[in-house]
């Protein structure tokens, strides 16, 4: 899909209109956050936050490695 999209004025800042469609194959709706990031070919807008993702997955790594000490420290 390559679809133009216009940019409005929100205020002081700049936005812009996601069409139905889009906000469909996102699954998201007014309210919800989108998360726009850097990619080599350009920026890639999705639902997912995939640094957050790839923290968490580090996050239960550690806590499952470590769950004596953790468990000691909670005390």
């Amino acid at each position: 899909m390559n679809k133009p999209l216009k940019l409005i004025k929100i205020g002081n800042s700049t936005g812009v209109i996601l069409p139905k469609e889009v906000l469909a194959r996102l699954r998201v709706a007014l309210g919800d956050e989108v998360f726009l990031s850097e990619a080599p070919t350009g920026f890639t807008l999705s639902a997912h936050n995939a640094e957050f993702a790839e923290a968490m997955t580090a996050a239960e790594e550690i806590m499952r490695e470590d769950r004596d000490i953790l468990a000691v420290l909670a005390r």
